[in-house]
């Protein structure tokens, strides 16, 4: 048999066309729970290594693991939110293989009775929506870190720390549907925003509370089959999502192209040299000798329960976005941008409700507060929903002009001080008169008179120039449509 070669050449597009990509994720999500799934121990990240533990996690001989009903109640409002259906009964099970970093010999994790199965989420890409089929969501353990660097004998040896092991996991597993590298970024966005909305977990890829797997195969364009799958993992962002499925893609046509074979395996993506590397062969389903955990009761989700879980959700992203645009007036691109996160779009309705338009507030909150502060500081910020429609309302009423409410703005960022209390400290709220901005237009217009040709000769480009001109003239202070209507007169 023709052996898979190491790398394939960049290829022409036409080449590339004449495959189908087959893509599907398998994404563990880490709860947001104060303990572990089986144990007392806290989940806390960055704690000295191997102080959260105890006998259960560490899987000491004659320890009983009790089940954390907060993250089986977590794990069921990520899979009501991702459209799943919530079996009545499910079961843990034992996953039996032997590694380091697994105390036991085995994981706690749930097989063929999973908690639930049959989702789905819609992604856009393109401007073309698609939906992607969830398999299955289920519970499992993590596994301990094996350390490798940064110790006096890491040439020899390796290290553990045990207290990531133990911590509640819930494994979401996408149907093979995504066929291009943009639609995995899409969905693996789309599931991270769901699972902040809902409060699910914190997703910092960072710490490893979101984690990636990728399936890729590719088939002739047209064929039924699915061609050999190759499982890529070390996907610790979601450009390194991208950018390893492409290249992956990029290598099974490669390597079909010229006559040989993809072996199913396990592939790591090493981001230092942009390329995936082969791990370890899976040409044969490894056993792992799945069988029911005997130290754990099946799990019951009665329907009253499942009933309180779903009544606890918020409104998801989708249902938001439309209500935003259909609600407040604005473009489908402002909800889409405001719904970025919960925070965010909580910001905004607070700032309507405080009195300020919907559209107006949406452009200043994107323009002024999201141009001026990174997502960190906005969420440290201290501009108050209350203070940012006080101004707003001003600039609205015509009592000061945008360009001086985007100075009143940048002061308040700076100094926490209200709007009202800084336009009368620094005498910003009264209006240019009529009379003034005729002068002032007059002057600018006889200084100008090259200008002043190319308008008459068709250029309306230049009368942007002029209206910029008088207020820069009037310190920003005169009413911008008088402005305009007094210059359109006076260049007629």
């Amino acid at each position: 048999m023709p052996k898979s070669t190491p790398e394939a050449a960049s290829l022409a597009p036409d080449v590339l066309a004449k495959y189908e990509p087959v893509i599907g994720l398998e994404v563990h999500v880490q709860l947001l729970t104060r303990t572990k799934i089986f144990c007392g121990c806290s989940t806390r990240f960055g704690d000295p290594p191997n102080t959260n533990v105890c006998p259960v996690c560490l899987g000491l001989p004659g320890t009983l693991p009790v089940v954390n009903k907060r993250a089986v109640e977590m794990a069921m409002r990520a899979a009501l939110a991702l459209n799943c259906t919530v079996h009545e009964h499910s079961r843990f099970a034992r996953k039996n293989y032997f590694y380091p970093d697994l105390p036991k010999g085995y994981q706690i994790s749930q097989y063929e009775l999973p908690l639930a199965t049959g989702g789905w989420l819609e992604v856009e890409v393109g401007g073309a929506k698609k939906r992607i089929g969830i398999t299955r969501l289920h519970l499992e353990e993590d596994a301990a870190k094996n350390l490798h660097e940064g110790f006096s004998q890491s040439a020899t040896k390796a290290y553990i720390d045990y207290n990531r092991c133990g911590t509640p996991l819930s494994e979401i597993v996408s149907e093979p549907d995504m066929r291009t590298p943009e639609e995995a970024y899409a969905y693996l966005t789309a599931l991270r925003q769901i699972m902040l909305y809902t409060g699910v977990s914190d997703c910092n890829m960072e710490e490893g509370s979101l984690r990636c797997d990728a399936n890729v195969s590719v088939r002739p364009r047209g064929a039924k089959e699915f061609g050999t799958k190759v499982e890529v993992k070390n996907l610790n962002s979601f450009r390194y999502l991208q950018k390893a499925l492409q290249h992956e893609i990029e290598r099974h046509v490669g390597v079909l192209e010229s006559g040989g074979s993809i072996l199913q395996e396990t592939r790591h993506w090493n981001q230092a040299e942009s390329r995936t590397v082969s791990m370890r062969s899976k040409e044969k389903a490894h056993d792992y000798r799945y069988f029911p955990e005997p130290d754990l009761l099946p799990v019951h989700v009665s329907a009253a329960w499942r009933g309180e879980v779903r009544r606890t959700l918020p409104e998801l992203p989708d249902a938001k976005r439309e209500r935003f645009a259909s609600s407040y007036g604005i473009t489908p691109y402002d909800a889409e941008v405001l719904t970025t996160s919960r925070t965010l779009a909580d910001y905004f309705e607070a700032v309507v409700a405080a009195g300020a338009p919907g559209k107006s507030s949406a452009n200043w909150i994107l323009t002024e507060l999201l141009g001026r502060l990174s997502d960190r500081a906005f969420a440290d910020s201290h501009m108050e929903p209350a203070a940012l429609a006080e101004l707003v309302q001003l600039v609205e009423s015509g009592k000061i002009t945008g360009t001086i409410g985007k100075k009143v703005f940048a002061t308040m960022l700076d100094s926490g001080r209200s709007a009202a209390e800084i336009v009368a400290a620094e005498g910003l709220g009264a209006q240019v008169g009529d009379s003034a901005i005729e002068q002032a237009a007059r002057e600018i217009i006889a200084k100008e008179p090259a200008n002043l040709a190319k308008y008459k000769a068709g250029n309306q480009g230049v009368f942007k120039f002029f209206v910029g001109q008088v207020m820069k003239a009037t310190r920003g202070q005169a009413n911008p449509q008088a402005v305009n209507d007094i210059l359109r007169k006076l260049l007629a």
